[in-house]
């Protein structure tokens, strides 16, 4: 049963962000809670994701693209938990060593720009 359903997960269209993190599957929890997978899908509140169902835009209100690396890299919004942001060919074992983090900075800004998508807003 875990071959077929790894084979599933490798084989898979969809979840390919997640995937890419979490190649292998597994019956043990990931210890991810809502923020994390909000963050590492980039499914949320984040306006690059949103104009695919929502919105005409796909930029923050401080004028980058509103992606899930944005706010935790560069976004003036979010400058308090800002981590230090990866060379484009090091974006996926960045994102590994970030969702390994338990207690990492993701849940903070992904809580924030939930409670606070009015400052998200393009202008």
């Amino acid at each position: 049963m875990l071959e077929e359903w790894q084979t599933s997960w490798k084989n898979g269209d969809t979840g390919r962000k997640i995937y890419n993190i979490m190649p292998s599957v597994s019956l043990r929890p990931a210890n991810w809670i809502r923020e994390d997978v909000i963050f590492f899908s980039q499914h949320g509140p984040f306006p690059a994701y949103l104009k695919r169902y929502l919105s005409d835009c796909d930029y923050c209100s401080c004028g980058g693209i509103g992606t899930a690396l944005h706010y935790a890299t560069e976004c003036i919004y979010t400058v308090s938990w800002h981590m230090r942001k990866p060379m484009s060919n090091f974006e996926q074992e960045w994102l590994k060593r970030v969702s390994n983090n338990l207690v990492s900075r993701i849940r903070r800004i992904v809580k924030f720009i939930s409670e606070n998508r009015y400052l998200f807003r393009p202008p």
